[in-house]
């Protein structure tokens, strides 16, 4: 009888400690000095001491998200880059809308069989990501599980953390009648709605990701691989300032409609004006290949907002001075007397 061994069975260890190997320079290069451990670890250690110093009150804020079906995408294109940066993305926005700032990232990645390039692309994205807003990458967990996954098939999860005052929390509760709400311009998708995209695209359209639409500008492909935005450091800039930001909300999936309710205090609505900011070729385009309702457009993408910002009204023009050179700013409504609901005038 033939001898079996664990790569028989489809684990491959060799693999996985070269795909460590392949990923140590870039998650190192996020590390800071409160970094105590390096990947290999059976956890990882980050000193709070000196940051802990900075608040009264410290409160830790954490979030953990995926990258959801974009990962098919990826897979078609043999792009995987852009998927790593949209993880911390996912994640980061979710907690800088509380007025958090991001300390340190994990990421775990789970496939059928470790493809060490594919994993190297994939944590070099996030490495980037990671730096660009002086998050500690600490993970570099890795999963080989056949038969869990598909072929080719990647499962991406991140966890980040982070720290606020516990009286600088941002929970929606100050917003009253009369704040504005700006917006600030999504990338495209981001990482909400790709099962409706992908069936769009390729199921009804019967595109492929390297067909072109002249109105996009990019293959398919392309397009629906843009990486997010991520908002943290001119959310940052703002805060160190002492702009007042009543409320946030990231704009994910459910769009404006499911969003905006979950940070709005009771007797509070938003009305939005649709024609504020500009819609992107890419929501047109889904929607007449659908015959999709207006109303469920707006109700499953971003429509090109991709954060909104609900402030005093006296605050929007130094908003405006501070991210005019760094990102569009529109001032897209206003809060109104009602209940938890948002409407389109």
């Amino acid at each position: 009888m033939k001898k079996m061994d664990y790569k028989s069975a489809g684990v491959d260890i060799d693999a996985g400690n070269k795909s460590v190997d392949l990923i140590k320079k870039s998650l190192k290069s996020t590390f800071n000095e409160n970094v105590l451990t390096g990947i290999g670890s059976f956890g990882s250690l980050y000193n709070l001491k000196n940051i802990i110093a900075e608040y009264e009150n410290p409160i830790l804020v954490q979030s953990i998200d995926g990258v959801g079906t974009k990962t098919i995408i990826a897979r078609k294109m043999q792009k995987y880059n852009t998927i790593g940066i949209d993880l911390v993305s996912a994640c980061c926005n979710d907690i800088t809308v509380m007025g958090a700032k991001p300390l340190t990232f994990l990421d775990y990645i789970a496939n059928d069989k470790l493809n060490p390039p594919v994993i190297k692309e994939i944590v070099d994205g996030m490495a980037i990501a990671c730096r660009e807003n002086n998050i500690a990458l600490v993970g570099g967990e890795t999963a080989e599980m056949p038969d869990t996954y598909l072929p080719g098939e990647h499962d991406l999860v991140g966890v980040i953390t982070g720290i606020v005052d516990k009286n600088n929390i941002i929970d929606g509760l100050k917003i009253h009648k009369g704040d504005v709400v700006l917006g600030l311009p999504s990338t495209g998708l981001q990482t909400n709605g790709y099962s409706l995209a992908r069936k769009l695209f390729f199921e009804v359209g019967q595109y492929n990701v390297s067909d072109t639409i002249s109105c996009l500008n990019k293959s398919i492909g392309e397009t629906l691989l843009e990486p997010s935005y991520i908002y943290n450091n001119y959310i940052q800039l703002l805060l160190q300032n002492n702009i007042q930001i009543n409320g946030m909300a990231h704009i994910s999936g459910g769009g404006l409609v499911e969003n905006i309710p979950r940070i709005l205090p009771n007797g509070c609505a938003v009305e939005i004006r649709k024609d504020t900011w500009p819609i992107l070729p890419l929501f047109k385009t889904m929607q007449d290949i659908g015959n999709i309702d207006e109303n469920e457009m707006y109700r499953t993408f971003n429509m090109g907002i991709g954060m909104i910002l609900i402030v005093p009204a006296e605050q929007k023009q130094e908003i405006y001075s501070m991210l005019k050179d760094k990102i569009s700013v529109y001032e897209i409504g206003k809060v109104v007397q009602g209940q938890h609901k948002v409407s389109f005038v």
